[in-house]
């Protein structure tokens, strides 16, 4: 059985793989969802892995940064950016 937290940081890859698909599909809003969702996984259980999805996501919604769920994408991406720099100080 796996343990809690395994679970929790899976979540997180699962998500972001879902966004990516979702992506891929043209889909940019429900992959701004998925990649939100994740986000919000990762406050509560901390994964490279997972946050490296969703950069990559974002990456792959270049093209769409004009649309609302892409900045408010940003928005968090950005606000992590931020707390990751200050834990590393």
């Amino acid at each position: 059985m796996a343990r809690p937290e395994a679970e929790a940081k899976q979540r997180t890859v699962v998500l972001g793989d879902l966004a990516a698909v979702e992506a891929a599909a043209g889909q940019t809003e429900a992959a701004c969802r998925y990649a939100v969702l994740a986000l919000d996984q990762l406050e509560r259980t901390w994964y490279a892995t997972g946050m490296d999805r969703v950069r990559e996501v974002r990456q792959t919604l270049v093209a769409h940064q004009h649309e609302q769920c892409v900045r408010e994408l940003d928005e968090r991406l950005y606000d992590w950016s931020t707390t990751v720099s200050a834990l590393a100080r």
